[in-house]
């Protein structure tokens, strides 16, 4: 058996028992998105690999493709944690799904700049859009890292937590591929090595989940149970009397954005000359 193969059994299997702990703690209903990136990754490398060695004609259509829809459905489990760290907060998860449509919107518009730019085949413009609108989520994810480590005291997270388990393991993740990605660029004779590099690291972030999903769970540390919560309490209610509530999906505007913005920064600091 090769080290390749050798490595991709070792992955399926451990996301095989990821999913499973993930299951038996009932976690699947709180992170749909999570479990469902898990088990496609788990179907690309039992696809990609018979491919590789039986059609390879074909190896780079399916691999460009699975990686497109692993690309995305990535960026959809950054949203899902992130959502799931500011509960019960409703305005400003409505706000943040906002945030996430622009994103993912300035996403597929670089992506058509990029491909529009790309000169050669129609091949290289779209392995060239989808590289970067990867490493954009990767970056994202790494962001989300940072985020959380920063806030973590303040809004009183814990990382017992299988929300700030899974936003460590990504952002981790995300932090490892841009490293092997510019590795690989910059000295392509180690290319072997990084690949190497980047699955014993995907395996101990896989080990982490399954040892973190494990052990029992410290009573769920969202930003609402945080002694600082008044801060996003205050931005809650600013938007709230600003109409993004449970009304932000409804608003049409697009002009009315960054006035509406500024009016809520007000309202927010108003509040806090008040308190």
């Amino acid at each position: 058996m090769t080290l390749p193969l050798a490595f991709a059994l070792v992955i399926v299997v451990m996301e095989i028992t990821v999913m499973a702990l993930m299951i038996k703690r009932k976690l699947r209903a709180s992170y749909p998105l999570f479990f469902s990136f898990l088990g496609l990754n788990i179907l690309t490398i039992v696809t990609v690999l018979p491919v590789y060695f039986y059609a390879s004609s074909q190896y780079f259509n399916v691999y460009w493709s699975a990686t497109t829809v692993l690309m995305l459905l990535g960026f959809a489990v950054l949203y899902e944690v992130f959502i799931n760290v500011l509960k019960p907060f409703s305005a400003v998860i409505d706000l943040a799904k906002m945030l996430f449509g622009w994103a993912a919107l300035f996403l597929l518009l670089a992506a058509f700049l990029t491909a529009l730019v790309t000169t050669g085949p129609n091949a290289r413009k779209l392995v060239m859009a989808v590289d970067l609108c990867d490493r954009c989520v990767h970056l994202m994810q790494c962001g989300l890292l940072m985020l959380l480590i920063l806030f973590e005291k303040r809004l009183n997270f814990s990382w017992r937590n299988s929300g700030m388990c899974i936003a460590l393991g990504l952002g981790a993740n995300a932090a490892i591929d841009l490293v092997v990605s510019y590795g690989q660029s910059h000295f392509p004779a180690l290319t072997t090595r990084f690949d190497a590099l980047n699955n014993i690291a995907f395996i101990a972030i896989l080990a982490f989940w399954a040892l973190r999903l494990k052990t029992t769970e410290s009573a769920p540390a969202t930003a609402a149970s945080s002694p600082s919560r008044v801060i996003l309490q205050r931005w809650n209610d600013a938007l709230i009397s600003y109409k993004y509530g449970d009304l932000a999906l409804s608003s049409s505007s697009v002009d009315s954005f960054l006035p509406g913005v500024e009016k809520t920064v007000e309202r927010v600091l108003a509040r806090k000359i008040v308190h």
